[in-house]
């Protein structure tokens, strides 16, 4: 959504024009921190990942 602000805009029609807005969910990433279980080591896969490209 776009709302334009102008200069000329009172507080009054500022506050009206963000309190429209709307909350977006926020995500909480340390949740899923150490859930992934790798078969090998990160560093050699991202090594072979990289080769490909070579």
């Amino acid at each position: 959504m776009t709302m334009r602000i102008t200069k000329r805009m009172t507080r009054e029609e500022l506050n009206k024009t963000l309190s429209e807005l709307k909350v977006r969910k926020v995500l909480h990433a340390k949740k899923f921190c150490g859930t992934v279980k790798w078969k090998e080591d990160g560093l050699k896969f991202q090594q072979q990942q990289r080769n490909e490209w070579n």
